[in-house]
């Protein structure tokens, strides 16, 4: 799923007077959203309502299918916004990519490489320009010298030996769980509570996107089973703060195919557990297979100082490295957010006509964003980098992931955290003449 954030989610404390505005607007990053989006050579259709006018994607739309009609057909009787579903899979063959061919296997990985990834859209470039690539790295350490500057990184290779790279610049993008495990490992005499952490902010605000899946069954052939399994259609008729709601913000909806027989998991639809084998499981798949499908409610999650990642204090990983502890709990409104969506998305379903509905609130395999952990801001006391992902207290350490993310907006993510990291490093290289660096 391939979404910008929406103007709004840059200026939270200013228009719902609720956690913070960003340090910069949403016109700031338009530029790289949109040359990130012909570098990932995303498929989509101009002219969201949802959005301000913003030029057009570099590849045509994929198809809805039948799944992404049906569902049309309900927001039309209701009134309700939607627009066909933006994704980075390529409609037609480019670069390193070939054409999405509909497996429908986006989730465990595209056979034909249509599905963008960086292995390749960027990768491919840069060791053809010289970068070397080490995999099966594990960093357990940013070094520093006596003034605090960042001097490279320690790292444990796929055979466990240790090794030391040197760095003028550290650049860190292990988002919203990998990133501050690393800075509250990378303790010194001059960063005593963990690198960059002056402000207490290391971990704290984390954020995710609680999810909720409701799914409509129906008598129609809509051929679910087809790829791709991206976002055929989306909605943002209830993203915007109303306040006689009783919760403030809001989430995007996504139309996605239930997909083939392994699809038909029973943990994803709310059914119980021995509905997904033996004679249950035919007779499911029979009834179900290609005639359902799914809307996606992604809950804008807003920050608490409470919901962090900690450093385990007697665990470890393979390597002897502390491994992290994740501590998060939803708040109350955000439960109410859910409940709001739940029952719209319902409501959906039923205008096109569902036969059947199961809900699920809340799936509880939801923690993929992670964000919010080295949050930025123009206030060293209430921030751990600035706008361009500088760290406060270490002048030669970048962090570029969703950890420095100030809200989590209530879209997918990966579109503003391409776009920060490039409009970051772009940063980085326009002024690098001017960069403080320990060697």
């Amino acid at each position: 799923h391939w979404c910008r954030a929406l103007p709004s989610d840059f200026q939270v404390r200013s228009q719902d007077g609720v956690a913070d505005d960003w340090p910069f607007a949403y016109e700031d990053l338009l530029p790289f959203y949109l040359e990130i989006e012909r570098d990932m050579a995303v498929s989509g259709l101009s002219g969201n309502t949802a959005y301000p006018e913003s030029g057009s994607y570099p590849l045509p739309p994929l198809p809805i299918g039948k799944y992404g009609h049906k569902a049309a057909s309900g927001m039309n009787k209701l009134g309700w916004h939607w627009w066909p579903g933006a994704n980075s899979i390529a409609s037609k063959a480019t670069g390193h990519r070939a054409q999405c061919l509909r497996y429908g296997a986006c989730l465990t990985g595209c056979p034909a490489g249509a599905k963008a990834s960086t292995d390749l859209t960027h990768w491919p470039y840069a060791l053809e320009l010289g970068a070397h690539l080490v995999t099966g790295a594990r960093v357990s350490e940013i070094t520093v010298n006596d003034q605090g500057l960042a001097t490279g990184a320690n790292y444990i290779d796929r055979d466990g030996a240790e090794h030391h790279q040197k760095a003028k610049v550290v650049v860190v993008a292990g988002n919203g769980l990998g990133t501050p495990r690393l800075l509250l490992l990378s303790k010194s005499g001059s960063h005593p509570d963990g690198l960059g952490n002056s402000s207490g902010l290391v971990g704290k605000r984390l954020m995710m996107h609680p999810y909720a899946a409701v799914v409509g069954t129906y008598e129609d052939e809509l051929e679910s089973w087809l790829g791709p399994s991206g976002q055929s259609i989306e909605s943002m008729q209830f993203y915007e703060t109303d306040t006689n709601r009783g919760f403030v913000r809001g989430a995007k909806w996504n139309v996605m195919p239930t997909g083939g027989p392994l699809g038909m998991r029973a943990g994803y639809g709310g059914r119980p557990i021995e509905e997904s084998f033996g004679v249950n499981f035919h007779r499911n798949v029979q009834s179900v297979l290609g005639k359902s499908f799914e809307w996606g409610i992604i809950a804008e999650d807003l920050p608490d100082e409470s919901n962090e990642i900690v450093l385990d204090g007697k665990n470890v990983d393979s390597d002897g490295i502390p491994i992290p502890e994740l501590h998060y709990k939803s708040s109350e409104n955000t439960s109410k957010l859910i409940d709001f969506h739940v029952d719209r998305a319902v409501e959906a379903h039923q205008a096109s006509g569902a036969s059947s509905i199961s809900v699920t609130k809340l799936m509880r395999d939801c923690g993929w964003h992670l964000l919010g952990t080295a949050r930025m801001g123009n206030d060293r006391n209430e921030s751990v980098v600035n706008q361009f992902g500088r760290s406060h207290d270490c002048a030669n350490l970048y962090i570029i992931d969703g950890s420095v993310f100030v809200t989590s907006s209530g879209v997918n993510p990966t579109a503003t955290i391409m776009a920060n990291a490039l409009r970051s490093m772009r940063h980085l290289a326009d002024t690098h003449t001017n960069q403080k660096t320990a060697n």
